[in-house]
């Protein structure tokens, strides 16, 4: 009963709210310093364990924040099982990961550090390293402590901070200018509320505010069992995070496990395993062509 409350309640947001979706903010407030330390570290592969993977490694920021790999390559060749979420304006999801067990971006840095599959470092490994180097300056002249683990998170989080994307064509349109779109995107957007689709994708994000159920109208199979794997609760099995939208032209292949890889495909997958629903080619192609408008401009913090 609970799931299906939480299922509905974005639904009744949407009834009464004058629009369920929010443009991102045209900047955000950074630690400059940190900020621009957590950057070099984002870029540096000695955080892994033999210095070849780095966080840009699996989220280049010219390509959507991903890699566009069903399943991410790390130290030694190592494959990933999940397909890598977007870093860009992560800063505006509710948790961190697919199954969300980090609660912020602070938490989520330790994941890919320690992680056998990785980066496969640990933290007293990567402490002695940065030590001896320049980052025991730059550590030292911003945090009095220097090097540590938190402090680590603390300058990358900064960082993952500014990869915002804002002023998106829908964006300037939600803030006023209604040509920043054409009357098939506003068609589009029309189309995914009426059908269901603003349900689970919603807010700032337009989707990472809330779990939801993989396979709601028809049962689907899949090797990750989501949330579960952290609650290890059966009314978990195969809940993910909510993929954010935004900029996802430029994040195929789609879904946790990078099982499709086109726009199209996955709007009609969703639309039937999601929504119980079959979507016709033209209103198909007028969501895709919303979708594509909520690509963004990556904002420079400097």
């Amino acid at each position: 009963m609970l799931k299906v409350i939480c299922y509905i309640f974005p639904l009744v947001i949407y009834l009464f709210a004058k629009e369920p979706i929010s443009p991102i903010p045209l900047n955000i407030k950074v630690n400059i310093e940190k900020a621009d330390l957590g950057k070099e570290l984002f870029f540096d592969t000695i955080l892994s364990k033999n210095n070849t993977i780095s966080c840009h490694t699996c989220h280049l920021l010219n390509q959507g924040g991903v890699d566009n790999l069903q399943f991410s390559v790390g130290i030694d060749g190592k494959l990933g099982n999940i397909n890598a979420p977007t870093v860009l304006n992560s800063i505006f999801n509710f948790v961190q990961f697919w199954d969300g067990r980090a609660k912020n971006l602070h938490q989520q840095v330790f994941g890919p550090v320690t992680n056998p599959v990785e980066m496969d470092n640990n933290f007293e490994n990567l402490i002695t390293k940065l030590n001896k180097t320049d980052y025991k300056n730059k550590f030292e002249s911003i945090y009095k402590d220097g090097i540590t683990k938190n402090n680590i998170a603390d300058a990358i989080a900064e960082y993952e901070k500014t990869l915002i994307t804002p002023n998106a064509p829908f964006d300037r349109y939600l803030r006023g200018d209604k040509n920043a779109i054409s009357d098939e995107v506003k068609q589009g957007y029309i189309l995914f509320k009426t059908q269901g689709c603003i349900a689970c994708h919603h807010g700032i994000n337009i989707g990472g505010n809330l779990y939801a159920k993989f396979g709601i109208v028809s049962e689907l199979k899949s090797k990750s069992k989501g949330r579960y794997e952290v609650t290890k609760n059966e009314l978990d099995e195969y809940y993910f995070k909510v993929p954010t939208l935004r900029n996802i032209e430029l994040t195929a292949p789609y879904l946790h496990d990078g099982r499709i890889d086109n726009l199209e495909d996955t709007v009609k997958f969703m639309a039937h395993y999601q929504l119980g629903k079959s979507l016709n080619e033209d209103e198909v192609q007028k969501i895709v062509l919303f979708l594509k408008s909520l690509t963004g401009q990556l904002y420079n913090h400097e």
